[in-house]
């Protein structure tokens, strides 16, 4: 009688943690465009200082974008999605790659690198969302 009194009513389901609205690789695209623009400031000042925190800041911002894309890829992504873009495994692999690299360089070319990718993220979320 217990079971039956506190047995769900009414059985739901999502293809993500919560109902659709939380996720967006925005949230990525934000901190990948933040570590090139400190790439960017870091090539044009030669203060000591001013590098030393520029490094700080472009680490931080991305160990952020690879927290986003990897929530994407673990909460969001289902094998629907892995079906129809069968390239998505490696998509998301080379992205989180590249934000390594450009956790790791000065060089604004490899935070251009991974805008790429999160760009081409954010082309397949936005049409699994339209599907």
């Amino acid at each position: 009688m217990l079971s039956r009194l506190f047995a769900p009513k009414a059985k739901v389901s999502a293809h993500c943690d919560l109902p659709c609205g939380v996720y967006d690789p925005a949230q990525a695209r934000i901190e990948a465009e933040s570590v090139k623009a400190v790439q960017e400031k870091y090539q044009a000042n030669d203060d000591a200082d001013f590098r030393a925190r520029a490094i700080t800041i472009k680490e931080q911002r991305a160990e952020l974008a690879k927290h986003h894309v990897s929530v994407l890829w673990s909460d969001y992504f289902k094998p629907p999605h892995f079906e129809k873009y069968p390239q998505l495994h490696t998509l998301v692999n080379d992205t989180l790659k590249a934000l390594s690299a450009a956790k790791a360089s000065n060089d604004p070319a490899t935070g251009q690198k991974a805008l790429d990718l999160i760009a081409e993220i954010d082309r397949i979320f936005w049409e699994t969302k339209a599907a």
